[in-house]
């Protein structure tokens, strides 16, 4: 998962890898995360900077200045709570895309996965899994298409006349979804 991380980081032309871990008070298996980590980094030297932050000060410095960070390299567990955290910071979680790639199969999805609680009412926002969907893209090599369709939910979102209920508007899905659509046409 490490060297994967790297890998995305010098293929992607970025530059900090943070491996974020509790190696402080979860000896055994944080710590051979990190150490494993810390191993795998020393073969990137030079091509790309790694560092790693606890997970508690990740959290704090995510709220802070997210800008502190290129690539997150961690557990499963600590992923998806930062995930969470980010996708407050940009909007709330029908704003966030999700990817885990991996080196033979890549999966593609909104951070927040499913909302049956709302499943047919129509005030879901779609905007997750269509930028989910534009991670798709780019890792298939389509950035330019991925390109178009983030600068037509960008100017949707910006536009401000048909949005969902989650960014205090009024639209409905499929609203929104046309009003994104008409952008694209």
């Amino acid at each position: 998962m490490i060297r994967f991380a790297l890998e995305y980081a010098v293929q992607n032309g970025r530059s900090l890898v943070t491996i974020c871990h509790k190696a402080n008070i979860l000896k055994a298996a944080s710590g051979l995360f990190l150490d494993v980590g810390r191993e795998v980094a020393d073969r990137y030297r030079g091509r790309v900077e790694v560092n790693d932050v606890i997970i508690d000060a990740a959290a704090m410095k995510l709220v802070l200045d997210p800008s502190q960070f290129d690539v997150i390299v961690t557990t499963n567990m600590f992923g998806d709570i930062l995930s969470d955290e980010i996708a407050g910071l940009v909007g709330g979680l029908g704003l966030a895309p999700g990817a885990n790639i991996g080196d033979r199969v890549a999966l593609f999805e909104a951070v927040h996965g499913s909302a049956p609680d709302i499943a047919g009412k129509g005030v879901a926002n779609p905007t997750a899994l269509i930028l989910a969907g534009c991670l798709m893209l780019d890792h298939l090599g389509q950035g330019e298409v991925a390109t178009r369709i983030r600068t037509a939910i960008e100017g949707t979102i910006h536009d401000g006349s048909t949005l969902t209920p989650d960014l205090h508007g009024h639209a409905s899905t499929a609203e929104f979804t046309e009003a994104l659509l008409r952008r694209l046409r």
